[in-house]
């Protein structure tokens, strides 16, 4: 198969969909591999690098799309990149389409197959391509919270850790998934005073058995989130419903009455967020104020670590990416359910059914056209 991996164009985005490592082991497989220059420049891959591993290097991304049969990227298409997209070619990356009507019209009338990394599942019911970035965005997402409570960068002037006598940064994590613990991770480890909701029970008490008092738990519950918010310097929005757009948690409302200077940082954002004055920022300008409370809404935070972040999920999602190359993309979703899970446009046809009741469309099961 001829793979192609081209420079992502997103703002600040410097993770790329192979490493040298993953073209090495494609290129002993007999597939040949597309990398455009200067893809992977920006985190110490050189394009020498990728010689040496057997890709050929190409100048423009539209010759990658052009001659590609699988495109390997890290973050949604844009507009120019839905454009390239031709008809029997598969995209394989992050799409995130149920808070982006145009991006599903663009993907359908390309033609393509495209799959989500984002909702491909594994055994245990996790997302395995979703895990690592989640790991990332949690912990980072309290290293922008410290940051941003910092008076100089707008916020209350808050210390997370406080110091002896004074107390440290009140957060309120809500969601105990991967992004959730993650965060908890960090803000414990930083000493501040720190409170999570979930919906699961075991998870709570999971949280419960490992930081013991450290950590108040509570069921999520909407007067119980709104007490706590009001409270909060810090509000880490990590809730997460698969390939579904996010709950909106925090109402307006709620923001209204937290502190003046008090940071929200929604990690959800690429699900379209959860509190209901998120709007999508960037690392350039990545955030806005809201009666006074400061608001971080990076859709794309991992790029911001972006060679740890590319090991990271190229780690994950380089057996499916084989799995595509070696079997072809309809032997491969037969094969693999989890895998299977992760389609979410066939020629023209929406197979995710979140992205369908998100968007109020109509939808096809993968099985019906695998089985014709």
């Amino acid at each position: 198969m001829i793979i192609g991996v081209p420079q992502e164009v997103k703002n600040n985005e410097f993770r790329v969909g192979l490493t040298p490592g993953n073209v090495s082991g494609l290129c002993k497989q007999g597939h040949s591999i597309l990398v455009q220059r200067g893809a992977g420049e920006q985190i110490g891959l050189s394009d020498e690098a990728y010689r040496l591993a057997g890709a050929s290097l190409i100048n423009s991304a539209a010759e990658v799309f052009q001659k590609a049969e699988m495109i390997v990227k890290v973050k949604e298409p844009q507009a120019q990149e839905c454009a390239m997209l031709k008809e029997d070619q598969i995209l394989f990356t992050y799409l995130h389409l149920a808070p982006d009507p145009k991006q599903t019209k663009a993907l359908l009338q390309s033609g393509a197959t495209c799959i989500a990394y984002e909702t491909v599942t594994a055994m245990n019911g996790a997302l395995p391509l979703l895990a690592p970035m989640s790991e990332v965005a949690g912990r980072m997402s309290i290293q922008a919270a410290a940051t941003h409570l910092e008076k100089t960068n707008g916020g209350l002037g808050v210390l997370m850790a406080g110091v002896p006598g004074v107390s440290p940064a009140k957060i309120v994590i809500l969601g105990a998934g991967v992004v959730g613990r993650n965060a908890l991770q960090i803000a414990v480890g930083m000493g501040a005073d720190v409170c999570i909701f979930d919906r699961d029970i075991e998870r709570l008490r999971q949280v419960d058995m490992f930081y013991g008092n450290r950590v108040r738990t509570f069921y999520s519950d909407s007067l119980l989130i709104e007490q706590e918010v009001s409270e909060a310097d810090v509000v880490i929005g990590a809730v997460l419903l698969p390939g579904a757009a996010a709950p909106k948690l925090v109402t307006h409302d709620m923001i209204r009455k937290m502190k003046s200077g008090s940071v929200v940082v929604d990690v959800a954002i690429d699900q379209g967020g959860c509190f209901e004055t998120s709007k999508p920022t960037t690392h350039a300008d990545p955030t806005f104020l809201v009666d006074g409370v400061l608001h971080y809404c990076v859709a794309n935070m991992p790029g911001a670590v972006a060679r740890t972040s590319t090991f990271a999920l190229t780690n994950a999602t380089y057996p499916f990416v084989e799995a595509l190359a070696n079997r072809g993309v309809m032997r491969a979703l037969s094969i693999d359910h989890h895998l299977r899970n992760g389609l979410s446009v066939h020629k023209g046809v929406l197979t995710s059914k979140p992205v369908a009741v998100a968007q109020g469309l109509d939808y096809a099961i993968p099985e019906e056209f695998l089985t014709a």
